[in-house]
């Protein structure tokens, strides 16, 4: 399984005001990098067990299913990821600090197609960069949102 962690700091912000932008499912398209439309939630979302269903925008990901492993309030949520290229998890963790709140992904992953060379070098020089990109992509625009928040309060 490889594995991609991307941080953000959050100068000033509280570790509730963030855990609370980011379960709360309304805001994912405007947060998630290629978040289209929420097609099903079953469960208590952010708690364990629960299931979204999402479709990503025109010629992004597809359909993708993210089912809740475990959550700690204000410290971390872990859920197993599955869209038509790969399978995996995604941790997100909350790091209060002195100057504000640092929110961490990690997502471990392994593409559905295994096996052939191919496969593997594109793995290593695109698909990690891809991902990183895009986990980087939804931190920026989670900052944003949560600065927008702040300053309309």
């Amino acid at each position: 399984m490889r594995t991609v962690v991307v941080r953000q700091l959050l100068p000033g912000a509280s570790l509730d005001e963030v855990a609370r932008l980011w379960f709360d499912l309304g805001r994912r398209p405007s947060i998630v990098d290629g978040f289209g439309t929420l097609s099903r939630s079953e469960g208590d979302w952010p708690h364990a067990g629960a299931r979204i269903v999402w479709d990503s925008l025109r010629n992004g990901r597809g359909r993708v299913v993210e089912h809740v492993l475990e959550y700690e309030p204000g410290v971390t949520q872990l859920v197993r990821i599955e869209d038509p290229a790969l399978t995996g998890t995604q941790r997100v963790r909350f790091v209060p600090g002195e100057r504000g709140c640092e929110i961490r992904l990690e997502l471990a992953y392994e593409l559905k197609r295994r096996g052939r060379l191919a496969a593997v070098l594109s793995d290593l020089f695109f698909v990690r960069r891809t991902l990183g990109d895009a986990l980087r992509r939804t931190l920026g625009r989670f900052a944003v949102e949560l600065q927008a928040d702040r300053e309309m309060r």
